[in-house]
């Protein structure tokens, strides 16, 4: 298995699989239905996907954002390409909010609203909270 899909648990946090795309939960849940986009061809240059791959990130964006807003009602969507930790070609997808949302009766805090998401803070998510969040984006994005 390779080090990024190890890194963010991609066993256990699959939300759904692509062709040229895995689509995970972050551990780390920066705010409520933070995720990560992780290409499969694990290049290190976003240069080097395929055409095919760019391609099918427009429509898993078009299924994504939808999702997202149905679930939670985000205000604005920042997509995050790092690659400073993690070589291979990925997006960090979180959703934003100036209010307090909550799901499965846990708040979750988006502490760098309205600037930059703060990756360094982490809403607290258990593991009951955690199951109910994959199944109901698994639900959604069927």
């Amino acid at each position: 298995m390779q080090p990024i899909l190890e890194k963010f648990d991609s066993e256990k946090n699959s939300i759904k699989e692509y062709k040229h795309w895995h689509l995970l939960l972050r551990n780390d849940q920066v705010t409520l239905g933070s995720l990560v986009l992780i290409e499969k061809s694990f290049k290190n240059k976003y240069s080097e996907i395929s055409g095919s791959s760019f391609l099918e990130f427009g429509e898993i964006i078009k299924k994504i954002e939808p999702t997202l807003n149905e679930l939670f009602s985000y205000e604005k969507i920042n997509y995050l390409m790092l690659m400073m930790k993690d070589d291979e070609v990925h997006y960090h997808i979180i959703p934003r909010y100036s209010k307090v949302r909550c799901f499965n009766s846990i708040e979750f805090i988006d502490y760098g609203w309205p600037s930059l998401p703060d990756m360094t803070f982490h809403n607290h998510l258990d593991t009951e909270t955690k199951s109910k969040l994959i199944a109901a984006l698994k639900g959604s994005l069927q």
